[in-house]
């Protein structure tokens, strides 16, 4: 799935999403598969939303390659096609790689830098890839 715009300036799921698309996936992500008068209810603890509204942002997930629909009789149900922690991993990855791309090793530089208090777990995961890596150049 490609998420064509990352958002620098957002915090957590919006720099993928639209700010009421995040919170539809949030939805999701916790109850797995809802009908969209069931996630407007959610959404609307916050505030009062427009069924329209939410019906058509869950139908641009589902076009976007986000959500997927599935008929129960007369009423739809939508759920993620991948797990919050799937969907984060695939664009981390995609994210790096294409910095990568983009700018090198300079970028791995940064990564490494901005390691204020690392986890020793981390560290030496870290240790272990690079160790294969320089095996595998041998």
């Amino acid at each position: 799935m490609n998420i064509k715009n990352f958002k620098y300036d957002e915090v957590g799921l919006n720099r993928f999403f639209g700010s009421l698309e995040s919170k539809i996936m949030e939805i999701l992500w916790i109850e797995n598969e809802l009908s969209i008068k069931e996630v407007q209810q959610r959404l609307e603890k916050d505030k009062p939303i427009n069924f329209n509204t939410v019906m058509t942002v869950m139908n641009r997930l589902v076009e976007k390659g986000i959500l997927e629909k599935r008929a129960q009789g007369r009423l739809s149900l939508f759920r993620p096609i991948q797990s919050k922690e799937d969907f984060i991993e695939e664009q981390s990855k995609k994210l790096t790689d294409n910095l990568l791309d983009e700018f090198g090793g300079v970028v791995i530089n940064h990564m490494i830098d901005s390691l204020k208090e690392v986890d020793q777990t981390l560290l030496d995961k870290l240790e272990k890839k690079i160790q294969q890596l320089k095996k595998d150049k041998l």
